[in-house]
C-alpha cells in the first residue's frame, strides 16, 4: 500500500514534465513570426534553404543520440507515407513563411490552427476514420471564424497571405494523415526527411529563379537559428512531452503558439492586431477549445509552423 502514493507522485511528476515540454514547444514555435519579421532581405526559398540545413543537421544528431541508428536509414524506412508527409511539411513550411511575410502574424498564426480540423477531414476521406459529431460542429464554427478573418481584403498581400496560411495548415494536415497512414509513432525521421528534401527542392528553385544562395550574416544567422531552435528543438520537446500528456491538454497547451506569436511581434516590433482578426480569431479559438474539451479521449494531431 505504501508504494501506491509513490507511484502516483512519480506519474504526476512525469505528466507535469510532459506538460512543461509541450508548452515549451508551443513557445518555441510561436517565435517563427518574429524570426521572419526580423529578416531583412532573404526570400521564402532562401530562408527555407538555410533553415532546412540546420534543421536536418540538428535532427540527424538527435536521432543518432536517441536511437543509436542511422538517421538516413530511418528516413528511408518511412516509405511512401514518409515521403508524402515530408512533402506536406515542406508545403507547410513554405506557406507559413510566405504568409508571415505578406499578412499579419496574428492572422497567419490563427489560420495555422485550422490544421487539426483539416486533418480530421482528410483522415475521414483517406483513412476512413470516424469524425465525431462535435468535431463537425467545431469545424463549422471554425470556418465561420476563418471567413471573418479573410473577409478583410484591405490589400492583395493580405489575401495571398491568408491563402498561404491556409495552405500551410493543409500541408501539415497532410503530414499528420500520412504518418497515421504509415502507422508511424515517431515524427523525427519523417521531419528529418522533409529537411533533406527541402534542401534539394529549395536549392533548385533558388538556382532556377536566380535567387542567391549567399545571404547576409544577419539573415543567414536568423534562418539557421530558426531551424535549430524554433522547429527542431520545439519538435523534440513536443515529441517527448506528448507521450505523457492527455489529448485535451495537448490541444490547449499547443495554443501557446497561436496566442504568443502575435505577442512577440507586438512587444518587439509594435505590430498590432485588427478588429477583424480579433473577432475571427476568437471564434476560431473557441471552436478549437470546444473540440478539445469535448473529446478528451481522442488523440489530437500534432501542430507545428
Amino acid at each position: 500500500m505504501t508504494d501506491v502514493p509513490l507511484y502516483i507522485d512519480s506519474f504526476d511528476a512525469t505528466r507535469r514534465r510532459g506538460m512543461a515540454l509541450v508548452f515549451l514547444a508551443g513557445v518555441l514555435w510561436s517565435t517563427m513570426g518574429l524570426g521572419i519579421r526580423l529578416i531583412d532581405e532573404a526570400g521564402v526559398w532562401q530562408i527555407m534553404f538555410y533553415r532546412s540545413i540546420s534543421l536536418s543537421l540538428f535532427l540527424g544528431t538527435v536521432i543518432v543520440l536517441r536511437t543509436g541508428r542511422n538517421p538516413f536509414a530511418m528516413a528511408r524506412a518511412t516509405g511512401l507515407p514518409g515521403v508524402v508527409g515530408a512533402l506536406g511539411l515542406i508545403a507547410a513550411y513554405t506557406g507559413a513563411i510566405y504568409a508571415i511575410q505578406t499578412t499579419s502574424v496574428a492572422n497567419a498564426m490563427l489560420l495555422f490552427a485550422v490544421s487539426p480540423f483539416l486533418a480530421a477531414v482528410l483522415g475521414r476521406i483517406v483513412l476512413g476514420e470516424r469524425v465525431r459529431a462535435a468535431t463537425w460542429i467545431s469545424i463549422a464554427v471554425a470556418l465561420i471564424g476563418v471567413g471573418v478573418m479573410v473577409s478583410d481584403t484591405g490589400g492583395q498581400g493580405t489575401v495571398s497571405g491568408n491563402l498561404a496560411a491556409l495552405g500551410s495548415a493543409l500541408g501539415f494536415a497532410v503530414f499528420t494523415v500520412a504518418l497515421r497512414r504509415g502507422r508511424s509513432t515517431e515524427m523525427l525521421p519523417a521531419v528529418f526527411l522533409s529537411g533533406l528534401l527541402a534542401i534539394l527542392l529549395t536549392g533548385v528553385v533558388c538556382l532556377l529563379t536566380g535567387a542567391s544562395l549567399v545571404l547576409t550574416a544577419w539573415d543567414g544567422g536568423i534562418a539557421v537559428t530558426m531551424g535549430v531552435f524554433q522547429v527542431g528543438l520545439g519538435l523534440m520537446c513536443y515529441t517527448i512531452g506528448s507521450k505523457t500528456v492527455p489529448a485535451v491538454e495537448l490541444t490547449l497547451l499547443s495554443l501557446a503558439e497561436v496566442v504568443l506569436g502575435p505577442v512577440w511581434v507586438w512587444l518587439v516590433l509594435g505590430e498590432t492586431v485588427g478588429t477583424t482578426t480579433l473577432t475571427g480569431g476568437a471564434i476560431l479559438l473557441g471552436a478549437i477549445i470546444g473540440n478539445a474539451i469535448s473529446g478528451t479521449r481522442r488523440r489530437t494531431p500534432v501542430h507545428m509552423p
